[in-house]
């Protein structure tokens, strides 16, 4: 009985330890520079080359090449605006090429040279594909965009580098590298043009899975595991790509951050974003969807908001999970996002609060 007792004992004491060591690391985490004392920093090289050999693997798949084909917004998008853009004779790079589907495009618009860049093992069949389908003045090149040289700069930048997160597949750091070394003062980047938002919303009821302690199941009450909340960031969000799970915006949608590839500096982007929504749409908020909108004239948009019934299908739009709470019509929901870098959604942390309609 006494051992029994002290090993129930040593087994809380050892639970408590970890939730806390486990509490203590997220916190650490989320503070760059306090937990520069305490963990080793990863080398960007070693950062780069882990992503690299990921998205080599996983964009090598036939079935998410499937995926990005078979999304007819996304295809129609960047076919028109490979038409509108790619001139006859100009020279360009296809950042990513996958099957090399949009450098098809543009050699059929007729560029003199298109530089196909990819470094998946899906090179192999689009080099195959640009055979089959006598594609002219396409040259595929097996490299990372950043190790890609050429002497000649180009006319166009053509990429499709956009994740759920809108940042997450390394964008911006190989868009602005590329445009920096190889691009014309006078050259284009199609897409350039990005919406990024961060709206808070309401599930639908059939669709929402609440947190573990918010839940009361038939009088089985769950309040108790609050205390036990997992570290992983993942669990604190969801993807989807159905339009049924978003009942609606609590306010009007606006974005939270916008910028232009063809100026940005990487440095300009904000480690913090701070959205304010009056609400509309009273009920319950259940969390902050992100998605994005790509634009390359005013009536080209591509989107993968959750709303948007001509979204494209193979973005997931994601959601940032928040304690349920109730919101009154001309209540305010303030939004603080921090992104330490935007890359690594791992590394974001947001939380929401409430702010009462004024009284009459």
């Amino acid at each position: 009985m006494f051992l029994h007792s002290l090993q129930r004992l040593s087994s809380s004491a050892c639970t408590l330890l970890r939730t806390a060591a486990a509490r203590a690391g997220a916190w650490l985490r989320a503070r760059p520079r306090l937990a520069a004392w305490v963990y080793p920093a990863a080398t960007d090289a070693g950062a780069d080359a882990a992503y690299r050999e990921f998205n080599a693997g996983y964009f090598g798949q036939f079935g998410e090449q499937e995926r990005m084909l078979a999304d007819r917004p996304r295809m129609d998008f960047y076919h028109a605006a490979v038409d509108r853009h790619v001139r006859p004779g100009d020279r360009v790079v296809d950042l990513g090429t996958g099957t090399g589907i949009l450098a098809a495009f543009a050699a059929r618009r007729g560029a003199a040279k298109v530089y196909a860049i990819d470094h998946s093992d899906i090179l192999e069949h689009a080099r195959r594909l640009a055979r089959h389908n006598a594609l002219p003045n396409v040259e595929f090149v097996a490299q990372h965009s950043r190790d890609f040289v050429v002497a000649e700069r180009v006319d166009v930048i053509l990429h499709e580098q956009m994740g759920d997160f809108l940042f997450d597949e390394g964008m911006v750091a190989n868009v602005l590298d590329l445009r920096d070394r190889l691009l014309r003062r006078d050259g284009r980047i199609v897409p350039s043009r990005f919406e990024f938002y961060c709206e808070p919303v309401r599930i639908r009821d059939s669709r929402r899975v609440p947190f573990i302690w918010e839940l009361k199941v038939h009088g089985y009450d769950y309040a108790c595991l609050e205390r036990h909340r997992p570290q992983e960031p993942h669990y604190y969000r969801f993807n989807s790509s159905d339009l049924g799970v978003v009942d609606c915006f609590l306010g009007a949608a606006e974005p939270a951050l916008a910028f232009d590839l063809m100026t940005l500096e990487a440095d300009e982007l904000p480690r913090e974003l701070r959205v304010s929504r009056t609400v509309t749409h009273p009920g319950r908020l259940d969390g902050c969807a992100i998605f994005f909108r790509a634009r390359v004239d005013d009536d080209l948009v591509l989107s993968s908001s959750p709303l948007d019934p001509g979204r494209a299908p193979h973005w997931g739009f994601r959601i940032l999970r928040c304690e349920a709470a109730d919101y009154a019509v001309g209540d305010t929901v303030e939004v603080l996002l921090r992104a330490p870098d935007w890359s690594e959604p791992d590394s974001w942390r947001w939380e929401c609060t409430r702010r009462p309609a004024a009284s009459a």
